[in-house]
């Protein structure tokens, strides 16, 4: 597979991972449209396999490593959705999975992850860094490294939700997703401009993790101190070499949304349509809530990336 990556390749990988990841489904809430002024099909990804959409990536590119090399098993480095996905998706095949994580991920994620069956070592992630620790790793025992989001079978992987998403709801005018590593944004805008030519595609990150935002505008990836954001699965401090032209091409604009509008979108999800969704996966509708996106759409699909929160976090909403 080359690093350009065709819905073609999106269809293959929705055809690869079907027996692992689950076809999640498309909530509406007359209430948020009503505040929001929207029409919002949301794909509710929180409600996948391992509470977010990474298994439609990791699996991917683990059933795609050659047999040959299979064996010797798989390293990852990841805050935690990523982490679960490679676990889970490495158990289904019977390989061992060893996963960098930072110290300060949320213990869910953290006691998830080891529940699967994976390797978990930790490392501080203010002084520490995953990429070397994974590939000392790599290095040390054969294992393939699966990265979170710089791959061609990760992104065809992601891909697959908005190819779900417009098989149902094809007309919609734009397209909703939130940026970490762009993964996610590639696979799904490469997705939706295939199937949908005039679809309009927004990228969303939180003020604090902007390295996106700030390499959109300036045509070359940027690299930002390490976010405080409490979008902990939106941290990343670049863009991916390989996704970051992807979103130049397909994507019309990158929308910033603060920690406060984020915990606002996540109560409304647990309050008015009894969804528990974590800080990432309430971005995109954090920008559709609070009227960032642009005047003209008026039925917009929006990815909820993932659930996996901690009780800790949920109890805040109320403050």
């Amino acid at each position: 597979m080359t690093a350009d990556v065709t819905l073609s390749d999106i269809r293959a990988a929705a055809e690869r991972i079907r027996g692992i990841a689950h076809r999640t489904p498309v909530f509406t809430s007359r209430t948020f449209n009503a505040l929001a002024g929207v029409q919002v099909y949301f794909k509710c990804e929180n409600f996948q396999r391992g509470g977010a959409f990474k298994i439609r990536g990791a699996s991917n590119f683990i059933y795609s490593i050659p047999k040959d090399q299979l064996g010797r098993g798989v390293v990852t480095y990841s805050s935690g959705n990523h982490a679960q996905a490679v676990a889970i998706a490495a158990a289904s095949v019977s390989i061992q999975a060893t996963i960098v994580m930072p110290d300060d991920a949320p213990k869910s994620k953290l006691e998830a992850t080891r529940g699967y069956g994976a390797e978990v070592v930790t490392y501080d992630r203010l002084t520490g860094n995953r990429e070397t620790i994974g590939k000392r790793i790599s290095e040390e025992t054969g294992a393939t490294i699966v990265p979170p989001y710089d791959h061609p079978w990760i992104i065809a992987g992601q891909g697959t939700a908005a190819l779900e998403l417009l098989e149902e709801i094809p007309d919609l005018d734009a397209l909703v997703v939130c940026i970490g590593g762009g993964g996610l944004t590639s696979g799904c805008s490469i997705a939706a401009k295939a199937l949908q030519p005039n679809i309009r595609v927004f990228g969303v990150e939180p003020e604090d993790g902007n390295d996106t935002y700030l390499s959109f505008r300036s045509g070359s990836r940027v690299e930002i101190p390490t976010p405080q954001t409490i979008a902990d699965g939106l941290r990343a401090q670049k863009p991916g070499a390989i996704t970051f032209p992807i979103i130049q091409k397909n994507v019309e604009d990158i929308i910033l949304v603060n920690d406060s509008e984020i915990r606002d979108t996540m109560k409304f999800f647990l309050t008015r349509m009894k969804m528990v969704v974590e800080p990432s996966g309430a971005v995109p509708a954090a920008a559709l809530f609070h009227h960032k996106t642009p005047k003209g759409p008026v039925k917009i699909g929006a990815i909820v990336s993932g659930g996996n929160v901690d009780l800790e976090m949920l109890q805040t909403l109320g403050d």
